[in-house]
């Protein structure tokens, strides 16, 4: 046998023996109900939350993390851990029980803060907040979608990172959830792409306890679970009793034997467990059980203790942080023999996880920014988006993405994109299907997992499909880049449905989204660069269907397009003398602007052309740059793009006009169209001269 053959075998019976002790009736019953205890008092002393699920899931809970789940909670960010997905976020006070009695840092001071201003313990589970908790879950089915994201992620890195003897990827993503989960669409879109991905690491829960908020399910959900998921392509295994901790533990282990499907539990379960009044019933679901039946329950399941206290013996056979350490040292020491084996490999994984960019990037972007400006090329602005991920994408092995059924439309397959599926899994490109809302929250997934830097696409206007994932995304902080091309009017004859008019203005709205509209190539490879290094949460890049003219600039004006807005064309008037007029504008509308200003200045209007390819950027400045570039004594401003105005008086003010569209669009050729809304040179300057002469004192 060889050094690495024997090394693999040892590792794997060392492994085994950490991993699975079989845990008996007394010991478990303990465990369980310390975790229902935990609930009912934390909904009790907050007076708000949902007792009934985690009361109804904790024997499943108590089976997987106790016999299964790979984890350490001494190093929450351990690279191979196992996944775990709170789908049905409500059930929030499940986790944080897990988390607290397996070892994390949530103490129990942590737990009597539940859902209170500044605490860890927040109504439903937030990633960055809780040490532990792996996404940010509470809109329904989302959590799924994420746990998707995740497998595939696992799957994929398997494929690129492992080596005969050394599987340094390979790890399970769990996800609990209910009827809600299902109920929502993005069940259908992820768990459809799932089978289909054949991601047989994840394992799904489902708590199959037939109440929801309004009562009983079968007023309004009586599909067939298990045949809907055989549909889809998984592996199910149905009628496991969520109660009996044999039946649980047999489950996951015929789950994890399954190696080409996803795998879905269905467990029967009762909501609110434990409750001799209220289990079973929709008044246990989302509100605490009052003190009378706080007490029922406590008789009922002979606890003595009193709220938030854990027996000392209970504690031991929670906490996690030996077994934990043990696994991850394991995992060092395999990871050590890999690096000597595969040294390049061994950087190049720790790189990825660890989110730093290739040494290179600095310098291979910036000269790709540069050579974009000295090839002058006027095309479609989604045109020059594939020319960066041509340019990109082979210094980032990290990048991942694909398209909702548009690739060819939204140029998102580069030249070095391998398709991603069960025949190649270290490929680069998902086919994502006509799944906007699924593809968005599965490249969260991606993200929240590590290794990867996600980008997805479809149309504008069918960015409210996947807005939730997006608003999630930025709240979590997600470092995705989500890519929506036919940006406005331009698009012509689709019509209204595809016409995008209050998008841009929506996403702007979105605390911590960075919103790019490029007017040419350059401020394309500008975007994609500025979104591929700012990690501090997602980036949105929007795209025209439409050509776009090259726009002129000095070299001193390429690292002031990262400042999100700056002088593009200043007045032609005298050197040091103020502009009379400022003209700014996005994407398209550039043009225009640069053509009106040209026109204005000829009637001695001097008038600066503003480009603000991203106003959140741009508002990040300091005050001495933004005020460089709109100088508060300056008040003829003019705006002008093709969507709501809303927004724009920020940066016009009450004297200045904001040009746009805020109606929805029409069915005719673009050039139409512009002149049918009004954005036409001609138009601009027209309401430019009204401005300035509104703005000088009447000789009388």
């Amino acid at each position: 046998m060889s050094k690495v053959s024997q090394f693999s075998e040892e590792y794997k019976t060392a492994e085994a023996e950490i991993h699975f002790s079989p845990t008996s009736n007394e010991i478990h019953e303990d465990c369980a109900s310390a975790l229902r205890v935990l609930a009912v008092d934390m909904v009790q002393n907050a007076n708000s939350g949902h007792p009934g699920a985690p009361m109804g899931m904790a024997d499943i809970a108590t089976v997987l993390w106790r016999e299964f789940l790979k984890h350490n909670p001494k190093n929450p960010n351990w690279s191979n851990r196992d996944r775990f997905v709170l789908s049905n976020g409500h059930a929030s006070c499940l986790i944080y029980s897990l988390l607290h009695l397996t070892g994390y840092n949530v103490t129990t001071e942590d737990l009597k803060q539940f859902r209170q201003l500044g605490s860890i313990t927040p109504g439903h589970p937030e990633i960055g907040v809780t040490p532990g908790v792996e996404t940010t879950t509470g809109p329904l089915g989302q959590g799924l979608a994420n746990a998707v994201g995740m497998a595939l992620a696992e799957k994929t890195l398997a494929a690129q990172f492992n080596r005969p003897g050394f599987d340094i990827v390979d790890h399970y993503t769990y996800v609990f959830f209910g009827d809600g989960c299902l109920m929502e669409g993005i069940s259908h879109e992820v768990c459809s792409l799932a089978g289909t991905m054949k991601l047989s690491k994840l394992i799904a829960f489902y708590d199959d306890n037939g109440i929801s908020i309004d009562g009983d399910v079968d007023g309004w959900l009586t599909d067939d679970t298990p045949q809907r998921f055989r549909a889809y392509g998984w592996h199910v295994i149905e009628d496991i009793d969520g109660h009996d901790h044999y039946s649980i533990r047999e489950a996951i282990m015929d789950a994890r034997a399954v190696e080409d499907k996803p795998v879905l539990i269905c467990c029967k379960t009762v909501i609110g467990k434990g409750s001799p009044n209220k289990a079973g019933s929709h008044d246990v679901h989302g509100a605490p059980l009052g003190s009378d039946e706080v007490a029922n329950t406590r008789k009922s399941m002979s606890w003595i203790h009193d709220p938030f206290e854990i027996p000392t013996k209970i504690q031991t056979y929670w906490n996690d942080k030996t077994q934990g350490a043990l696994r991850e040292n394991l995992w060092d020491a395999t990871f050590s023999a890999y690096a000597d084996e595969y040294p390049e490999l061994a950087a190049e994984y720790f790189r990825r996880m660890e989110g730093q960019l290739p040494k290179n990037w600095g310098e291979e972007s910036e000269q790709f920014v540069k050579k974009a400006a000295l090839q002058a090329q006027s095309i479609a602005s989604r045109q020059a988006s594939q020319q960066s991920l041509n340019a990109f994408g082979p210094l980032l092995p990290e990048l991942i993405g694909g398209s909702a059924d548009l690739s060819p439309s939204n140029n998102t397959f580069w030249k070095g994109a391998l398709d991603n599926n069960p025949e190649s899994p270290d490929g680069n490109y998902i086919r994502f299907g006509v799944r906007e809302f699924g593809m968005s929250a599965i490249a969260n997934g991606l993200a929240l997992h590590g290794g990867f830097i996600p980008y997805c696409a479809t149309f504008l206007v069918f960015s409210d499909y996947a807005r939730n994932a997006i608003r999630v995304a930025a709240l979590s902080k997600v470092h995705a880049i989500y890519v929506f091309t036919h940006d406005s009017i331009g698009l012509g004859e689709d019509g209204p449905t595809h016409q995008p008019i209050e998008h841009l203005t929506s996403f702007r709205a979105m605390p911590n989204v960075n919103v790019w509209r490029p007017c040419d190539a350059v401020e394309t490879a500008v975007a994609w660069k500025k979104a591929i290094e700012d990690q501090s949460g997602p980036h949105i890049l929007v795209f025209s269907r439409q050509s776009l003219p090259y726009q002129l600039r000095r070299a001193d004006q390429l690292p002031l397009i990262e400042r999100g807005g700056y002088i593009l064309k200043e007045h032609e008037g005298h050197l040091g003398d103020d502009p009379d007029l400022i003209l700014i504008a996005t994407g398209s509308e550039i043009e225009l602007a640069v053509e009106a200003a040209i026109l204005l200045n000829r009637k001695s209007i001097h008038a600066r052309v503003v480009s603000m390819p991203c106003p959140d950027v741009f508002d990040q400045q300091p005050e001495h740059y933004r005020k460089s570039v709109l100088p508060p004594s300056l008040k003829c401003r003019v705006s002008i793009e093709a969507g709501s105005t809303l927004g724009w008086h920020k940066y016009v003010g009450s004297d200045g006009l904001a040009l746009g569209i805020d109606t929805f669009g029409e069915s005719a050729p673009a050039a139409a169209l512009f002149e049918h809304f009004g954005l036409t040179v001609e138009r601009i300057v027209r309401q430019a001269e009204r401005v300035v002469k509104q703005s000088r004192p009447s000789k009388s």
